[in-house]
C-alpha cells in the first residue's frame, strides 16, 4: 500500500535543547525527517525552542516554531493551523514522546482531530512503564532480569532484601538513564531509591538484578505497516554491562557474537517491535548476553523511535535510518522506497559492511569541579567521535584521533599511564579515558586474563590492544632509515598516525609522512555503500584506509582508490568534530550553511567532519563527505588528493581554527581571514597593541608563564583579576581570582593541565554590563548582524548568561560606542566573513573583552531571531563571490530574543552549579517576549546579581 493520501500537513515536535543524555542526534533525526515529508508535497510544521540547530532553519518546514515544548505552545499552533493531520513524535528524542503522551492524556490530538503516525501510545506506555514490559516479556517468551517494581520506599526496601545485592535501580519514564543507579552496598540503597523515585515523573522505578560483566548489544529495526522487518545495523558495547550506551565505546558490526546467537536476538527482536503495537517505524532495542559458552540473552529495553544510537546507525551504515522512517510512517511499505545510496536497489534490504565503526563518547568532566568521574548507568558525555576503518584497530584509532583531547592515537604518544595502582583503579571504576589505559595496562606487562577479570570487556578486544602493542615495540627497534616498508603499511593499516610512529622511532612526524610518500605507502578513500560493494553506490561518502599494492599479469602495480576526482572548482569546509560544551551543534549549522551556499556559488563541496550525530555529516549535503578525524595528517591527505580552491576553517569553531596554522605554513588557501588575522586576534599581546593604536580601551592585562611572573603582575594589576589560558574554547580554565593565594593555587593547577601555555591576567571589571556583537565584513565594508546585552554581569561567561537582543538597557551613547569599536576591529584585523567582539561596559565606557574572528555561538540565535541567512550571506562574502554590500539586509523581530542557557547539572550531585567565567552550560533555548514587561524577562533580570564563583 503507497502513501496515506489522507496526510496532508504534519506537525513534528523537536527534542528542545541540548542535554547531557539528549544531544544532537534527534535534531540530525528532526531534520531528515522534515526533509522526507516534504519530498512528498506534504506540508511540515516544526515545534523545537532550540535556536541552534539546523533543525528549526526556515528553510527546513514550511512553518517554524521556536516556542517552549509544552502542550500550551501545541494548543497554539493547532489552532493556528487547523489543518495539520498527523503528528510525528518519534524523532526527538524523550522529550517529544513524553510531550506527545501529556497532550494524548489531556485530550488534546482528539479535540482538533490529529492522529499519530509513526508509533502508536500504547507501545509508548508498554515499553516506558517497566511493569508493563516486564509483563509483556513475560507473555511473549522472551527473558528478562529478574526484576519487580516499587511505586514507594517500603515497597523498594523489600524488593532489596528479595533479591540482595548488587542490583540496579531503573526509573520509568526517564531519558539518557536519569536516575538509574547501581547498588553495590546496603548503606547506599536509601539514598539511591529515593533519587530513582523522584527523577521519575510518576515516581516508579524497576528494581532488578545486576547483570554485571554481561554483554550489551543493540539492535536498530525499521518496520513497515505489512510488517516488513529490517535490522538495519547490529552495535556491540565494548564496555560491558553497567555502563549507560551513551558512555560506551560501541563497535558496529558486532564482533563476538555467534551467529546462532545473533540469529536468535533477531528473532527476539522482530518478536518485540511486533508485540508492542501495530505502527510503522524505527525501533531500537537493547539486550544482554551472558559471558560464556551458553550465551543466554535477556531484553534490556525496547525504544518505539529512533534513538542516539540510530545517528550512529545511520553514518554507520549509510542507511538514513530518520529518513526511511518518516516514510514508513505516511504508509509507505519498504519494498516501495529505494535505498537512498545504491539509488538501484530497494529499502527493503540490510545493509551489509566491509568495514568497521567504533564510536567513541566525548566527555567534558574539567567542567564540572567534584563531578563523579567514573562511568555508570547514568549518561555523562556530552558528544561522541566515530572512526570508519578496514579493521577494529584502525577504527579505533581513528575515533581516539578524533576526540580532540590533545592525544595521537591509542598510545605511543608519550601520555600513558605509568602508575600501576592508577592503572588499575582506573580499569576497576570505569573511567572516561579507560579506552586508552587498557593499552598503558598491556604496556606495563600486566596479564590480559587480570585485565578480563577486572573489567569482563571481551577477550577479542584485549587481544586486538595486545596486536597493537606488539607492533608498537617492534617498530621501536628500527630507525627512520632501516623501516622496512612491510611494517609500516602494517602501522598504517592498523590507524597509527604518523606522529605515533615517529614517537616509536625517536624522529619527526615530516620524516614519517616523506618515507610514506618514498614508499607508495598512501590513503586510498574507499566508498561507505550499505551493501559491501556488491551495487554501485550513486552517493560519495568515503572513508580511508590503506591498502597493499595490488599487481597485474601485465606487471602494473596499483591500489584502488574510490574517490574519483572531478576537474570542478571545489572548497573544503573543516567540519567542528564532536559536540562539546563550549562548541556545540551551532557551528554544524554553519558549516551546514557554508556548504549549502558554496554549492550556490557553483563550487563542488567536501565536508571533512567526525561527528555522527550531526547533518553535516549525512551523506547528502555536502557534494562529497569524508567522515574522517579533524585531525592534521588525515585532512592534509584529503586536501592533496582533492586540490580544492581553499579551505573554510571560521565555521568549525575552534577544532578548524586551530588547523589554519599548519594550512597557512604548507601553503594551503584559507577562505576569507588570514591565518595571520586569527592569529592577531587569539594573541593578547599584538592584540592590545592594535587596540591601543585605534584608541579603543581594554581591561588592564600581562601575560605570564608561571606563578612568580603572575605575582609579580598582580601587585601592577590590581585584584579582582580574571585569568585565563591562550588559545581555548568555553572559558576552559578561566577564573576570577581575589587574592595571591588563590592566584597561585590557580596558576599552578592551570600549568599543570596545559603545560606551557602563557596565562593571561585581567583587571577584572567588577560589575560591568556585558555586551557582544556579531558581524559580517568583507575587508572594506561591515554589516553588524546583531548587538547582545547580557542579563548577567561581566564575568559569567558569554555562553551560560541570558543574552537579550537587541539590548534592553544601553544608552545612544554606549550603543555608538560598541557600533565603532565593532567596525574598526573587523577592518584592522582585515576579516573576510563573520567576526564576534565582547564588551564590558562600565560608566558609560565600552571596553573590549575579545574578539573572534570566526563564527561564532550567537550566530545562528541571531539568524533564527531576525530570519536572515546571515552564514549564506558570510561563506559568500569569504569566497570573494560578493560584498557586504551586495545583500539587502532586513531583519524581522517584534519585541526581544532571549537567548537562555540550558545546564545538565542532573548527571553531576555534589557540583559547584555556581557560574563564573568557564563555560557549563549544554545548550540553549529561545525565548520571544513582546516587551520588558514580560514575567520571564522581570524573573531572569532579578536573578542576574545572584553571585559570581571566584
Amino acid at each position: 500500500m503507497p502513501k496515506d493520501n489522507s496526510i496532508k500537513s504534519v506537525l513534528i515536535i523537536g527534542s528542545g535543547p541540548i542535554v547531557i543524555g539528549q544531544a544532537c542526534e534527534f535534531d540530525y533525526a528532526g531534520s531528515q525527517s522534515a526533509r522526507s515529508i516534504r519530498e512528498e508535497g506534504i506540508e511540515v510544521i516544526l515545534i523545537n525552542s532550540n535556536p541552534a540547530t539546523i533543525m528549526t532553519d526556515p528553510s527546513m518546514a514550511d512553518h517554524v516554531y521556536l516556542k517552549p515544548l509544552t502542550t500550551k505552545s501545541i494548543i497554539e499552533i493547532l489552532k493556528e493551523h487547523p489543518q495539520i493531520d498527523a503528528v510525528l513524535p518519534t524523532m526527538g528524542g524523550q522529550t517529544a514522546l513524553n510531550l506527545c503522551l501529556e497532550a494524548d492524556e489531556k485530550g488534546i490530538w482528539e479535540d482538533f482531530g490529529v492522529k499519530l503516525i509513526g508509533v502508536d501510545i500504547n507501545a509508548i506506555n508498554i515499553t516506558e512503564d517497566r511493569e508493563q514490559f516486564k509483563q509483556l516479556l513475560e507473555k511473549i517468551g522472551v527473558p528478562a532480569a529478574p526484576a519487580k517494581t516499587a511505586t514507594s520506599f517500603l515497597k523498594g526496601k523489600e524488593i532489596a532484601q528479595e533479591f540482595g545485592f548488587p542490583i540496579v535501580i531503573r526509573p520509568s519514564f526517564t531519558l539518557g538513564g536519569t536516575g538509574a543507579a547501581f547498588v553495590h552496598k546496603k548503606e547506599d540503597f536509601d539514598d539511591l531509591l529515593t533519587r530513582g523515585l523522584e527523577a521519575s515523573p510518576i515516581h516508579e522505578v524497576l528494581i532488578d538484578k545486576a547483570l554485571l560483566g554481561w554483554k550489551e548489544y543493540e539492535l536498530e529495526l525499521l518496520r513497515d505497516k505489512n510488517d516488513n522487518v529490517v535490522i538495519i545495523c547490529s552495535i556491540e558495547n565494548m564496555d560491558p554491562m553497567g555502563i549507560h550506551t551513551g558512555d560506551s565505546i560501541t563497535v558496529a558490526p558486532a564482533m563476538t557474537l555467534s551467529d546462532t546467537t545473533f540469529q536468535k536476538m533477531r528473532d527476539m527482536a522482530i518478536l518485540m517491535m511486533r508485540s508492542i503495537g501495530n505502527f510503522a517505524g524505527g525501533c531500537n532495542v537493547q539486550f544482554a548476553v551472558s559471558p560464556d559458552e551458553k550465551e543466554d540473552i535477556v531484553a534490556i529495553e525496547i525504544n518505539p523511535r529512533v534513538s542516539r544510537s540510530s545517528a550512529l546507525a545511520s553514518k554507520a551504515t549509510g542507511y538514513p535510518i530518520a529518513k526511511i522512517a518518516s516514510k514508513l510512517a505516511l504508509g509507505y511499505h519498504l519494498d516501495e522506497l529505494q535505498n537512498q545510496i545504491t539509488k538501484s536497489t530497494s529499502a527493503l534490504f540490510e545493509p551489509t559492511l566491509d568495514y568497521v565503526i567504533v564510536k567513541i563518547p566525548r566527555w567534558n568532566f574539567d567542567k564540572f569541579e567534584g563531578a563523579d568521574r567514573t562511568l555508570g548507568l547514568q549518561m555523562k558525555s556530552v558528544g561522541e567521535v566515530m572512526g570508519i576503518g578496514r579493521s577494529f584497530q584502525e577504527a579505533l584509532h581513528k575515533a581516539t584521533q578524533s576526540l580532540e583531547i590533545k592525544r595521537n592515537g591509542i598510545g605511543a604518544d608519550g601520555k600513558g599511564y605509568k602508575n600501576y595502582e592508577q592503572i588499575i583503579e582506573k580499569l576497576t571504576f570505569a573511567s572516561w579515558d579507560r579506552v586508552f589505559v587498557i593499552y598503558d595496562a598491556i604496556a606495563m606487562g600486566i596479564p590480559l586474563s587480570r585485565i578480563h577479570e577486572i573489567t569482563k570487556i571481551d577477550m577479542w578486544f584485549l587481544k586486538q590492544y595486545e596486536e597493537l602493542h606488539m607492533l608498537e615495540r617492534e617498530i621501536s627497534t628500527y630507525k627512520i632509515d632501516t623501516l622496512p616498508k612491510e611494517l609500516l603499511l602494517e602501522a598504517k593499516q592498523k590507524g597509527y598516525g604518523d606522529r605515533q610512529i615517529a614517537h616509536m622511532m625517536g624522529c619527526l612526524e615530516s620524516q614519517v609522512y616523506k618515507l610514506r610518500e618514498e614508499m607508495k605507502v598512501n590513503r586510498v578513500y574507499k566508498l561507505v555503500d550499505t551493501c559491501a560493494a556488491e551495487f554501485k553506490a550513486k552517493t560519495p561518502y568515503y572513508y580511508s584506509t590503506f591498502e597493499a599494492e595490488i599487481e597485474t599479469a601485465d606487471g602494473q602495480r596499483y591500489v584502488s582508490n574510490e574517490s574519483i576526482v572531478s576537474d570542478k572548482k571545489k572548497v573544503v569546509v573543516l567540519g567542528s568534530g564532536p559536540n562539546r560544551i563550549g562548541q556545540g551543534i551551532e557551528f554544524d549549522y554553519s558549516c551546514v550553511h557554508g556548504v549549502l551556499a558554496a554549492k550556490e556559488c557553483g563550487y563542488e563541496t567536501i565536508m571533512i567532519n567526525c561527528n555522527p550525530e550531526t547533518v553535516s555529516t549525512d551523506f547528502d549535503t555536502a557534494d562529497k563527505l569524508y567522515f574522517e578525524p579533524v585531525f592534521w595528517e588525515h585532512i592534509y591527505d584529503i586536501i592533496r588528493h582533492e586540490k580544492p580552491e581553499g579551505v573554510i576553517v571560521q565555521l568549525g569553531g575552534q577544532t578548524a581554527l586551530k588547523l589554519a596554522e599548519k594550512l597557512s605554513k604548507y601553503g594551503i588557501k584559507i577562505l576569507g581571514t588570514s591565518f595571520d588575522a586569527l592569529d592577531l586576534a587569539e594573541d593578547r599581546g599584538r592584540f592590545s597593541e592594535l587596540l591601543t593604536e585605534l584608541k579603543i580601551p581594554f581591561p588592564q592585562f600581562g601575560v605570564a608563564e608561571n606563578a612568580d611572573q603572575a605575582s609579580a603582575l598582580a601587585d601592577v594589576l590590581d585584584f579582582p583579576l580574571l585569568v585565563r589560558p591562550s588559545y581555548v574554547l568555553g572559558g576552559q580554565g578561566m577564573k576570577i581570582v581575589i587574592n595571591k593565594q588563590e592566584l597561585e593555587e590557580h596558576v599552578i593547577d592551570l600549568l599543570k593541565n596545559i603545560p606551557g601555555n602563557k596565562l593571561l591576567l585581567d583587571h577584572y571589571l567588577d560589575g560591568a554590563i556585558e555586551a557582544e556583537a556579531d558581524a559580517i565584513c568583507d575587508g572594506e565594508n561591515v554589516y553588524i548582524i546583531g548587538i547582545m546585552e547580557h542579563i548577567e554581569p561581566c564575568g559569567i561567561h558569554s555562553g551560560d548568561s541570558n543574552a537579550t537582543l537587541p539590548p534592553f538597557n544601553l544608552g545612544e551613547f554606549v550603543m555608538q560606542q560598541i557600533k565603532d569599536h565593532t567596525k574598526k576591529i573587523a577592518l584592522a584585523l582585515r576579516t573576510v566573513g563573520l567576526i564576534n567582539i565582547q564588551f564590558a561596559i562600565k560608566d558609560d565606557t565600552v571596553y573590549i573583552i575579545e574578539a573572534n574572528p570566526r563564527a561564532s555561538r550567537t550566530v545562528p540565535f541571531i539568524a533564527k531571531a531576525y530570519g536572515e541567512p546571515y552564514v549564506n550571506y558570510a561563506t559568500k562574502v569569504m569566497l570573494g563571490e560578493n560584498k557586504v554590500t551586495d545583500f539587502t539586509f532586513n531583519p524581522q523581530l517584534k519585541g526581544y530574543a532571549i537567548k537562555q542557557p540550558v545546564f545538565s547539572f542532573s548527571k553531576f550531585h555534589n557540583v559547584n552549579k555556581a557560574l563564573g567565567p568557564e563555560m557549563k552550560s549544554t545548550g540553549e533555548s529561545i525565548l520571544f517576549i513582546d516587551d520588558l514587561k514580560d514575567d520571564q524577562f522581570y524573573e531572569l533580570y532579578s536573578r542576574r546579581k545572584m553571585y559570581l564563583s571566584r
